[in-house]
């Protein structure tokens, strides 16, 4: 007994001595790799992208060996996992346990990849045991980072593709780092060193997308790339369920969009109209044909989101020839995935009774606490607006334009032009009211109201606490119930302002901009400080046309076309470009339907979960996170050079304020926030076990060491 203690203590000690080592080197290792990153070039990203390989698959493999060292059984939900594994790699594919929820995919994979290895050579051997098996989310891990590497840039690509001819080829730096980011989020890197689903299952989601983007990118006329579509929406079926609204409603929809914006119709001068009707008509059949309305993320109010919905769906449905053979793959898995559902009469699998699909609204109140949260670090340019606005508070506003020009006065409708009607007919009393309501501050108000409102009675009616959450105190979720929903009813309705907070900052950082804390600043986010562009997607049927200007709107649409027609600069010339501007292509801000349509795949995908799991948000997080686009100093020219004033250029702090101009830094911070997150959590999970106890002191669960968890 004596000889066994002191085996269990050398244990505990050795593998103490690896998590030291691993906090000691992390943080060290990220600054390094910053400091790299600061001399970065086109030169050296390969050596970059294996700097970053190397840190990670060093820090996931570290992490899975001190696992695997103090937690050597099976833990939790492991216990269902687990076996279940051992029985494929057995050959018992038959056997299930009931109390597995999701498909095998994972065990397919788990036994697979150890197969390929053997048959190769790679490995003599192959032990199912729980190490093993936990090996493949650390692997995975790797294979995830790179897969959000490629989607990253690709996203960047289509993008710049928007507006230019010039291909995007390298990965910029923001991409890689963002890569890296996104394989260290804590809840995604904890269960790296676990057999959950979670790892893979994100994994093969952003495989599907980046076979999505490279569809979007010209390649959707392929069958070979129908067919591909339709494996991997099935194999991402094939390790959860709730994917289906990643594949189906996330990329099919985006694929929608892509289906009519690729009609690019001829331009059309808009007339002077002067009724409601006549206007509506006219914008109803320049969206039927593709002319959608749909304006870079930075620049939509709340109605130009609304008129981007209803131009897409006119658009969609006088197209539905040309959306049908883009979006079929897509409804063939969801086709499969309705097949599934009525053979095994619901969702799940197993454990029916404990996972019953229902309307859980307010979890699309928790999801934004929960990016808030873990993305502390990217709502930066919010506290460098607020020190501009400090700073100067007595500036002034400029009206400007959507593209960043100053706006002019127009000219009244006091003469005609050929074909147009005489200027002696004023607009009609309809017209006047709708454009100057959807030219107001009216709609921001209503927004703020109704969401406002929409939030206290989803508080207050559909406020769900599942037996789970309450039963189990080894989740942090649990804690944070008990000492916030659970504390008192009015907790309850006051967490409705953070709730709105985070969802502004969330929301103003996908749009890269921060604009809302400083009026005065209105180029407060990257998109804005590059050249004004034409806007190929602005089709507003409240915009009004004088009699003698002709075609505001399609004139955008023309030169976008010229634009693009333009021939594509030299390889010398777009390396001296991205030496000059690293961040040139990772500043462009999504467009409104993107935004949109993540925003109705996250919400399905997380309100028929009765539940609260930070599991749940993993994709969700994911998805939005490779959209953010990046952010640099030059945004807030006024703080930047005050506080560039203060010090030399060859000083440190000079230093540090020309590095944020080149480079985003809050990836630095967000890397820090991770590590912090992930040593802590970590220290935790592996050296802060306790033992079950009932209430009159006796011993639960067998005295097996509990460990507290995402």
């Amino acid at each position: 007994m004596a000889s066994n203690g002191a085996a269990e203590t050398n244990l505990a000690i050795a593998a103490k001595l690896k998590f030291a080592t691993w906090a000691a080197g992390a943080v060290p290792t990220a600054f390094l790799l910053h400091k790299l990153l600061f001399r970065g070039s086109s030169s050296n990203s390969g050596g970059l992208g294996l700097a970053f390989t190397v840190t990670l698959a060093a820090a996931a493999f570290l992490w899975l060996g001190v696992v695997s060292e103090v937690v050597p059984e099976p833990y939790l939900d492991e216990v269902f996992h687990i076996p279940q594994a051992q029985r494929y790699c057995q050959g018992r594919f038959f056997e299930w346990d009931d109390k597995i929820t999701t498909p095998p995919g994972l065990y397919w994979l788990s036994i697979s990849i150890p197969q390929a290895a053997k048959s190769s050579g790679l490995i003599a051997s192959y032990a199912c045991d729980p190490k093993t098996l936990r090996a493949t989310n650390a692997i995975s891990l790797i294979a995830l980072s790179y897969m959000a590497l490629l989607c990253r840039k690709e996203v960047e690509a289509r993008l710049h593709e928007a507006h230019s001819s010039a291909g995007v080829e390298a990965a910029s730096q923001y991409a890689m780092h963002t890569a890296f980011n996104v394989a260290l989020f804590p809840v995604l890197f904890f269960f790296s060193g676990l057999y959950y689903t979670d790892v893979v299952s994100t994994a093969v989601v952003l495989a599907a997308f980046l076979n999505h983007l490279h569809r979007v990118g010209g390649g959707h006329g392929s069958p070979l790339s129908d067919i591909a579509t339709v494996c991997l929406g099935l194999c991402a079926l094939a390790m959860r369920q709730t994917n289906v609204f990643w594949v189906v409603v996330f990329m099919g929809g985006l694929e929608a969009v892509d289906a009519v914006k690729s009609l690019r119709p001829p331009s059309a001068a808009q007339p002077y109209m002067t009724t409601l009707s006549e206007q509506l008509l006219f914008f109803v059949g320049r969206w039927s044909v593709g002319h959608v309305h749909d304006l870079p993320l930075h620049m939509a109010r709340p109605q130009d989101m609304l008129l981007t919905a209803v131009s897409l769906m006119v658009a969609a449905v006088c197209n539905p020839v040309r959306v049908a053979r883009q979006t079929w793959p897509y409804v063939a898995v969801l086709c499969a995935f309705a097949g599934f559902v009525a053979r095994n009469g619901g969702v799940v699998l197993g454990d029916k009774s404990n996972h019953v699909a229902t309307i859980h609204l307010p979890q699309m109140l928790y999801v934004w606490a929960f990016f808030g949260f873990f993305s502390l670090p990217l709502f930066a340019p919010y506290a460098v607006s607020a020190l501009d606005a400090l700073r100067s508070p007595s500036a002034a506003v400029v009206p400007q334009h959507r593209d960043g020009t100053v706006r002019a006065s127009e000219p009244a409708p006091t003469s005609s032009s050929s074909g147009a009607k005489s200027a002696s007919q004023p607009l009609s009393l309809p017209l006047k009211a709708v454009t100057a309501i959807f030219h107001s501050r009216l709609p921001w108000l209503l927004y703020l109201v109704s969401t406002l409102a929409l939030s206290t009675l989803v508080v207050r009616f559909n406020t769900i606490i599942h037996p789970f959450t309450l039963a189990d105190n080894r989740h942090y979720m649990f804690y944070v119930f008990r000492y916030t929903i659970r504390r008192a009813r009015w907790i309850r309705y006051f967490l409705i302002l953070p709730y709105t907070v985070s969802r502004w900052l969330v929301w103003g950082t996908l749009s890269g901009c921060a604009s809302w804390v400083s009026g005065a600043r209105d180029d407060a986010c990257s998109a804005r400080r590059r050249p004004p562009r034409p806007l190929p997607f602005e089709c507003d049927p409240f915009v009004v046309a004088s009699p003698g200007r002709r075609g505001s709107q399609s004139e955008g649409k023309s030169a976008a076309s010229d634009s693009r027609d333009a021939p594509p600069k030299t390889e010398k010339e777009m390396s001296q470009q991205n030496l000059q501007d690293p961040l040139r292509f990772s500043t462009e801000p999504v467009p409104t339907s993107t935004g949109l349509i993540l925003l109705l795949a996250a919400t399905l995908s997380l309100v028929t979960a009765p539940l609260v799991e930070p599991r749940y948000f993993i994709i969700p997080w994911v998805m939005w996170r490779l959209l953010v686009p990046a952010w640099s100093l030059h945004d807030h020219q006024e703080a930047g050079d005050s506080l560039f004033n203060s010090a030399t250029s060859t000083s440190i702090w000079g230093k540090c304020i020309v590095f944020c101009r080149f480079y985003d830094v809050r990836l630095v911070f967000e890397t820090i926030w991770f590590v912090l997150i992930n040593l802590a959590t970590g220290y935790v999970f592996l050296f802060k076990p306790y033992v079950w106890r009932a209430e009159d002191g006796s011993v639960l669960d067998g005295g097996r060491l509990q460990r507290f968890m995402w």
